[in-house]
């Protein structure tokens, strides 16, 4: 599994920002919270990590995992 994937707000740029763990510099900047996430996901697929969004105040929101999952959400439609 490779290093996450984060989008976070840059509130200095009014921008979104996709940016690997541990990285110093974003790998593209973005309008909307929106485009920065279409962006993150194939970085993310490709590293077989997760995607970590954050909201505007930078505090995690929401994960998708696209690596190999130890605990898997358990589907409860039956």
């Amino acid at each position: 599994m490779g290093k996450n994937i984060h989008v976070t707000h840059r509130k200095e740029e009014k921008k979104w920002a996709v940016i690997g763990e541990g990285d110093k510099r974003a790998s593209g900047r973005y309008d909307t919270q929106h485009e920065a996430i279409k962006a993150g996901q194939p970085l993310a697929k490709k590293n077989k990590s997760e995607l970590v969004i954050h909201d505007r105040e930078n505090k995690i929101r929401d994960k998708d995992s696209y690596g190999n999952d130890p605990n898997p959400p358990q589907d409860k439609k039956h």
